[in-house]
């Protein structure tokens, strides 16, 4: 019989603390995504204003920040967001279905996550290895689904496609550890981030060009049509770049004063990368003309942009040395993702409310390892996809199934729980998760082709729906409850 009370056998070790939090979210969120999406920013707006997408994704992801900061202190728990949807919308009614839901999304939404870093890593590693770049060919699937469309996609194996897949693999056996030796090299791999970030600051600037940075082209920001559809588009770009800040609340039950530690994390996390992402793209438009952006976002130059930034300032041998700090990063990035996102299957599971050999730990060192191999062997397979494929399915999936929900239900909280302990409250209640709402809502919508998009994120919903539905009659549970289901039940599927 399978009890509901912690035991040696689940307990997490909290390890984590507010240096490592801090360590494990800015590693998180400064992965390759800016270095290689600052030229889509700039094409997407047609000029500095560009700049204003990368403010208005910080503010978005702030406000979205307090959300998660109020819940997370709240709720200390292994799986963040899946913890929260649950105890939001009940435990054994609606909320049951919705984490179901969640983690099932984040079995396809965080090794697209990981993919995507990896992508980027075998990239700028075709900087120094133009080899990487050879193509052995692109296959195009296209499968049309009833009541949906068609759900297209292109797998394009290239020599760099061995690299992500081989830097995938690494990570996974890294992040195969005791907790607090995490978080030691969570701290190592943060110097090498900041580092490398700062030095391409620091170049931007001290070579700065107000001309070039500041050359806005006529009616850059006249309020038409394209204008707003532009700025969606930038921001959806800005809002993958910003994500990572929630990433210490996965691992909630491995923090040391969670109550205190988790908020600071977060809020922290996103003013200092908010600093950093905005200081960068200055920089780097105050060097290269933003007419040249334009071009380089349809050529291979859009790759590794920093690395052609670098060499233009200080010659061939500082863009190696800087392509090689960001394979660093982008490699930091995603062994945290990798280490924070395995929690959510593990807690779930133990929960009763996911398939159980995800809840299995290791038997020494105490993390869950099935959870943890698995999304890593997924993420190796994701690799194949193009990249911005990739961030597109990414980013509509993990609104739709966790943003929005999450967002919306901090109010619900706040209603039929106002007697919970919170540690920490928003600021401004209720209006950061309001902005939030809007922001996401127009994130969604406002793009070209947009519903071409959302077909992704509703194959996942159809499906996790059907898979939920199943596992719930076999275990009268909600909406099937006959009876009571007695704790040996939660041992099923």
């Amino acid at each position: 019989m399978e009890s509901k009370s912690p035991s040696k056998n689940t307990e997490l070790v909290r390890g984590l603390s507010l240096g490592g939090s801090i360590s494990l979210n800015v590693i998180a969120m400064v992965g390759v995504g800016p270095f290689i999406t600052l030229p889509l920013v700039v094409e997407a707006m047609g000029g500095p204003q560009a700049m204003l997408g990368w403010i208005l994704g910080a503010l978005l992801a702030l406000c979205d920040g307090l959300v998660t900061a109020e819940l997370g202190a709240a709720m200390p728990e292994a799986g963040g967001s899946y913890a929260y949807i649950r105890e939001i919308y009940g435990r054994e009614k609606l909320g049951r279905l919705l984490s179901f839901l969640y983690v099932w999304q984040v079995t396809f939404s965080a090794p697209l996550s990981i993919a995507s870093g990896f992508i980027g890593f075998s990239l700028y590693a075709a900087y120094l290895w133009p080899g990487l770049l050879h193509s052995f060919g692109t296959y195009h699937l296209a499968i049309h689904l009833p009541f949906v469309g068609t759900m297209q996609a292109s797998l394009t194996v290239i020599r760099g496609t061995f690299v992500a897949v081989g830097a995938c693999i690494l990570a996974t056996f890294l992040a195969y550890r005791r907790i607090n030796i995490v978080g030691t090299v969570s701290k190592f791999l943060f110097w090498g981030v900041l580092g490398t970030i700062l030095w391409v600051i620091f170049g931007g600037f001290a070579h700065f060009h107000p001309a070039l940075a500041f050359d806005f082209p006529p009616g850059a920001f006249r309020f038409s049509a394209g204008f707003f559809t532009g700025l969606g588009a930038a921001m959806l770009v800005a809002a993958y770049d910003y994500w990572g800040y929630y990433n210490i609340c996965f691992l909630g039950g491995e923090v040391r004063e969670p109550g205190k530690t988790i908020p600071r994390a977060v809020i922290f996390s996103v003013l200092l990368v908010a600093a950093l992402y905005l200081m960068m793209t200055l920089g780097v438009i105050g060097v290269i003309p933003w007419r040249e952006l334009l071009v380089s976002a349809h050529s291979h130059a859009r790759d590794f942009v920093i690395s052609v930034f670098m060499r233009r300032i200080y010659g061939p041998a500082a863009a190696v040395v800087v392509t090689l700090l960001i394979l660093w990063t982008a490699f930091a990035s995603v062994f945290s993702l990798l280490l924070a996102y395995s929690r959510v299957p593990y807690a779930a599971a133990l929960d009763g409310n996911y398939f159980r050999v995800f809840r299995r730990l290791h038997p020494r060192h105490r993390f869950p390892s099935v959870s943890l191999l698995t999304l890593g062997l997924v993420a190796a397979a994701f690799c194949t996809m193009r990249l911005v494929d990739v961030i597109a399915a990414l980013v509509v999936i993990r609104l739709l199934l966790q943003f929005l929900i999450q967002d919306v239900g901090v109010i619900v909280l706040r209603w039929r729980r106002p007697d919970l302990d919170r540690p920490f409250r928003m600021w401004l209640y209720p209006l950061p998760a309001l902005i939030a709402v809007a922001g996401f809502v127009y994130i969604l919508i406002s793009r070209p082709h947009f519903a071409r998009e959302l077909r992704y994120g509703f194959v996942i919903l159809l499906a996790g729906l059907v898979i939920y539905a199943v596992r719930a009659f076999r275990r009268a549970e909600w909406p099937f409850t006959r009876r009571a289901a007695s704790p040996a039940s939660r041992g099923g599927l």
